[in-house]
């Protein structure tokens, strides 16, 4: 089986997860400059197989959008244009920062650690997206 990928896009970095090729587990797998995602994503899926790619869908509490969800809709286009083999899908990202930064303080990352290595916010956001999805399927 192919993995399954998410994208946590943040303006300046971007968290991405990966399933095992079971599609099992969601793990960590980066967090980069948003700006290097697309030529990031080209590399790996040219390593490794991926069938589908899963970006978080920011929405309000309400249900609306917010500043950042036309960015994650223009991304969505990008990656249909580049990789038209692959399935896009969307999950609602309410609470999945919320959620790392709980997951962290559970794990016995300290205050300081968490505030420098704001890129491990983003990649286990990332994680959090991709396991809701697989248990959404």
């Amino acid at each position: 089986m192919a993995r399954i990928l998410a994208i946590d896009l943040g303006t300046k970095r971007t968290g991405l997860a990966v399933t095992d090729p079971l599609q099992i587990l969601a793990n960590p797998l980066e967090t980069i400059e948003t700006s290097q995602l697309i030529f990031f994503l080209k590399s790996y899926c040219a390593k490794e197989e991926v069938e589908t790619l899963v970006l978080g869908l920011p929405i309000r509490l309400d249900g609306q959008d917010n500043e950042m969800t036309p960015r994650v809709m223009k991304l969505k286009e990008d990656l249909q244009q580049v990789f038209p083999d692959k399935k896009i899908a969307l999950v609602d990202e309410r609470f999945t920062s919320k959620m790392a930064m709980q997951s962290m303080i559970a794990m016995g990352s300290k205050k300081k650690d968490r505030r420098e290595k704001a890129g491990n916010l983003d990649k286990v956001s990332a994680a959090i997206i991709l396991q809701s999805y697989l248990e959404q399927k």
